[in-house]
């Protein structure tokens, strides 16, 4: 398959990634919430993974300037801190979503923007190699099934029909596959190579500012502290073997 084709079921394949949501409603919320500390552990160390030892290496051999590398992982950081402090409110008022439907509406378009991007960041990879663009998705779809998880519950419970929340969910994640093309087109006409470091900060700023303080916050359970740092290196672990594999 071409970089096109390769994008293209990846953005299919990263939207059906929301239906994983559904899965919510079979098992009972304290089953489903031991579930999710260990996954977003192991999404944390993947983001992480996949940017220090895939995304950057990439891009700085593909290029003579490291520090405008270096920049724009920089301002791929700086980008995604500033589309949060945007939606604040959506993370502010999550855990009250419950009987306020309006901020479902707010955590839909959080989603919505946060996958457009991650579509752009995917499908650089693929354009830079298809092995990398492979790679990159695997791990960002390691961050979406927590993601996905934890959002579909709070839909249903903030008065959404299961099925609505299950359509809301897909159109969100359909602007994954919309990023991949734009970013595609885009780069038959100009050189998109800044993506690729671009997004290494993308994925550092939702490891190191969402994720890693989400399995830090106090819970009481000294057994699955351990878990979920197991899982975290466990994140890291696979990606840099994937990164001897392909490198060695």
């Amino acid at each position: 398959m071409g970089e096109l084709e390769w994008i293209v079921v990846g953005g299919v394949a990263m939207t059906g990634i929301a239906l994983i949501g559904s899965v919510t409603l079979v098992f009972e919320p304290r089953t489903l919430e031991r579930m999710l500390l260990p996954l977003v552990g192991l999404a944390a160390g993947s983001l992480l993974g996949g940017a220090m030892f895939h995304m950057l290496p990439e891009a700085l051999e593909r290029t003579s300037d490291p520090l405008r590398t270096h920049l724009w992982v920089v301002l791929g950081f700086t980008a995604f801190y500033g589309l949060e402090q945007i939606l604040q409110r959506h993370h502010r008022h999550r855990a009250a979503a419950a009987g306020r439907e309006p901020v479902t509406y707010l955590i839909l378009i959080a989603d919505g923007l946060h996958n457009l991007l991650g579509g752009l960041a995917v499908a650089s990879a693929f354009i830079t190699d298809i092995q990398l663009g492979v790679t990159t998705w695997l791990v960002a779809a390691a961050h979406e099934v927590p993601q996905e998880l934890g959002d579909f519950g709070v839909l249903v419970h903030g008065g959404w029909s299961r099925k609505r929340a299950l359509l809301a969910n897909l159109a969100s994640g359909a602007t994954f596959l919309i990023g991949g093309i734009v970013a595609y087109a885009a780069s038959r006409s100009v050189d998109v190579d800044f993506l690729l470091p671009f997004a290494a900060g993308n994925f550092l700023y939702i490891a190191a500012s969402d994720l890693v303080p989400e399995t830090n916050r106090p819970h009481g359970l000294v057994q699955a502290s351990a878990v979920t740092m197991g899982t975290f290196l466990a994140g890291l672990a696979l990606l840099y073997a994937l990164a001897g594999a392909m490198h060695g």
